[in-house]
């Protein structure tokens, strides 16, 4: 076969691969519209003014941070943000400490009923949380946790989603980095937390983005744990405020926004992390 006939050839395979690229490419940009669209006319709405409210178009012709004073100088608002950052960063460091050291203990040590006890852990995934929600309930009463953080954080201070992960990447890191810090006279404690952790750093990445987030968003448990609107998280707060604006869309739209915005900014800021731990994370299950 001569060089020509194997340029033609590859020259022959290009063209059938490239509309079959760009039919790929025009449908991830429609999908990508069509999901950015709401979020869009989120932030299109809270520009506007109770007159322009029903006007479709994307760009306000008259666009104002007026609705943005109103909403945060109601200084509920605020306490409600400090409510969400302090209940999001509180439960996600948790589950960095404590579903990582479940992990490790699970991928590196051998004791009996080890696999039954991951299988346990497991299980608890298939579980939906509305079920889950009375028997948190009733536990929150009895030990006077109801209009709490800490009622409002106990759920999610250990997840089974976590603990896989995490345990999933521990099983890659060499025991023969282990067995030299002990050699070197370290207990388990600080292999743990100076050896083998510093190894994971993708995987923890992901999984404190993805708690970060998810307790941010957090509205179902935190709506029936709390009753006091001072305890309120953001979702919660947010939808109580909806009900007392009631056809004040451009408001409403707003105080959705004040709440997307740092979703976005930590999505922005650590998508890499977010991509890298996503793509590790399947490839180690």
């Amino acid at each position: 076969m001569t060089a020509t006939t194997v340029s033609s050839e590859l020259a022959a395979n290009r063209r059938d691969i490239r509309p079959g690229r760009y039919i790929a490419w025009t449908l991830l940009f429609i999908g990508g519209l069509i999901m950015i669209t709401p979020l869009l006319f989120m932030f299109s709405t809270s520009l506007k003014t109770s007159g322009q409210v029903y006007d479709l178009k994307l760009i306000p012709s008259a666009p104002t941070f007026e609705n943005y004073l109103k909403v945060l100088q109601d200084g509920r608002f605020l306490q409600w943000f400090i409510n969400s950052t302090f209940i999001a960063v509180v439960v996600t460091a948790s589950n960095v400490f404590f579903d990582s050291l479940v992990g490790y203990t699970l991928a590196k040590f051998q004791f009996r009923g080890r696999y039954f006890i991951f299988l346990a852990i497991l299980s608890t995934l298939m579980i939906p949380t509305e079920m889950l929600v009375i028997p948190w309930y009733l536990m929150s009463s009895q030990l006077g946790w109801l209009n709490s953080y800490w009622g409002i954080m106990f759920p999610g201070l250990m997840t089974a989603f976590g603990t896989f992960l995490m345990k999933q990447f521990f099983e890659g890191v060499p025991n023969d980095f282990l067995e030299a810090a002990r050699v070197d006279g370290l207990n388990e404690f600080t292999i743990w937390w100076k050896i083998a952790m510093p190894m994971v750093v993708p995987a923890i990445s992901a999984l404190a983005i993805f708690s970060f987030l998810g307790n941010w968003t957090a509205f179902f448990w935190p709506l029936i744990v709390t009753t006091s609107k001072e305890l309120y998280t953001l979702p919660v707060g947010i939808s109580s405020f909806s009900a007392e604006a009631a056809i004040q869309w451009e408001l409403i739209m707003t105080g959705a926004a004040i709440g997307t915005i740092p979703t976005l900014l930590v999505f922005l800021a650590l998508q890499r992390y977010i991509v890298r731990g996503v793509m590790l994370a399947g490839l180690k299950g």
